[in-house]
C-alpha cells in the first residue's frame, strides 16, 4: 500500500522526477498525492512536457512557485542563462533571449519568481586552474587539506579580481530584464563549482548593485556545502550575509561524494538554515531523481520536524 503524503508548505522541484514522469500534468498529480501544493520547474536532463498544466492546476489547486532559467532545455554543463555576464555581446544577447523566454513562461504558469543561476568564468587560464584545483581536492590527503583550501581561497580572490567586467555585464543584463518584466521577481543563486565566478564576494557586489531593483538571493544548501568543503565561505557565512534578501532555497543534503541527497541523509545543518530563512522564503526540495517517493516523503517529515 502506498504511504500517503503529508500536507506541507514545501515546494517540490520537477527535477526530482527525472525520466520517471514525462509530463508536468503527471508530475503535478504525483506531487499533490505526496502532500505538496507547490512546484518548481527545475533543471532536468529530461524536461517535462508542459501541456496539461492548466488542467492539473484547475483540478488540484497546485501552484507553480518558481522557475529556474535553463529548465526549458535538457540539463547540461553550461545551463541556459550562464552567459548573462559574457564578455561577448552576441553571447549576452542569446542569454537575454533565453531568460526572456523563461520569464514569459513563468508568467504563463503563474510563477512569481525566476531563478538566475551561474555566470561562467570566461578565462581559459582560470578555467584550467579551476580544473586543476578540483582534481587536487579529489585526491588530497588530510594532512595537506588546509594548504589546498588556502590555495583555493587565493584562486577565488584572483577570480573575483579579474571578473569585474563580467559582473558589470551581468548586472546590466539583469537591469534590462527588470525593466522589461517588473512584475516578476528575479533571484540570484551562488555558483556551483570554481568555474563559476559567483562566489561570495561576487554575489555581494551583484546584490548591492541590484538592491533597489526587486532582485533577491536564492540559497542552495548543497552548493554552499560544496564550497565550504573547498575552503570557501560556509552556510553560516552566506546566510548571515544574505538571509534578509533571500527569496528561497534549494534544499538538498550532501556529503563529500554526493551533492543531491534528500535532506536528512547527509551532512548539511538544516537546523541552522531554518534559523536564518525568512518565513516567506520558498523552501524547495530539489534532490537527484535517483531518489524516489519514500525518500522524498522522509525528507518532508524531517524538514517539518525542524520547522520548515
Amino acid at each position: 500500500m502506498t504511504k500517503p503524503g503529508i500536507p506541507n508548505e514545501l515546494v517540490l522541484s520537477t527535477s526530482c522526477y527525472g525520466p520517471r514522469l514525462r509530463s508536468i500534468e503527471d508530475q503535478a498529480f504525483s506531487a499533490v498525492a505526496m502532500g505538496f501544493r507547490k512546484l518548481e520547474l527545475g533543471l532536468s536532463a529530461t524536461p517535462p512536457e508542459l501541456r496539461g498544466w492548466d488542467d492539473a492546476r484547475r483540478e488540484t489547486g497546485i501552484e507553480m512557485e518558481c522557475l529556474v532559467v535553463g529548465s526549458l532545455k535538457a540539463k547540461g554543463p553550461n545551463m541556459s542563462g550562464s552567459k548573462l555576464g559574457s564578455l561577448n555581446a552576441e553571447q549576452r544577447e542569446m542569454a537575454l533571449a533565453s531568460s526572456r523566454r523563461h520569464i514569459q513562461l513563468a508568467q504563463r504558469l503563474g510563477a512569481p519568481t525566476v531563478i538566475l543561476r551561474g555566470c561562467a568564468v570566461e578565462n581559459e587560464k582560470l578555467d584550467a586552474e579551476a580544473d586543476r584545483l578540483l582534481h587536487k581536492h579529489s585526491t588530497v590527503k588530510r594532512d595537506d587539506l588546509e594548504l589546498l583550501q588556502e590555495e583555493t581561497r587565493e584562486f577565488m580572490r584572483k577570480v573575483q579580481t579579474k571578473s569585474h567586467r563580467q559582473i558589470e555585464h551581468f548586472c546590466r543584463s539583469v537591469h534590462t530584464l527588470r525593466k522589461e518584466f517588473p512584475e516578476t521577481k528575479l533571484a540570484i543563486a551562488p555558483g556551483n563549482e570554481l568555474h563559476d565566478l559567483f562566489g561570495f564576494e561576487a554575489v555581494q557586489w551583484v546584490m548591492d548593485d541590484l538592491a533597489a531593483h526587486k532582485v533577491g538571493f536564492w540559497h542552495d544548501t548543497a552548493r554552499i556545502y560544496r564550497r565550504g568543503k573547498l575552503g570557501l565561505q560556509n552556510q553560516g557565512d552566506w546566510l548571515e550575509a544574505f538571509a534578509s534578501r533571500t527569496y528561497g532555497v534549494h534544499l538538498r543534503d550532501a556529503t563529500p561524494d554526493d551533492f543531491g541527497l534528500p535532506p536528512s541523509l547527509g551532512e548539511v545543518d538544516f537546523k541552522l538554515v531554518a534559523e536564518y530563512l525568512p518565513k516567506d522564503a520558498a523552501k524547495v526540495i530539489d534532490v537527484d531523481p535517483t531518489h524516489g517517493r519514500p525518500e522524498v516523503l522522509a525528507s518532508v517529515q524531517f524538514l517539518m520536524g525542524l520547522g520548515y
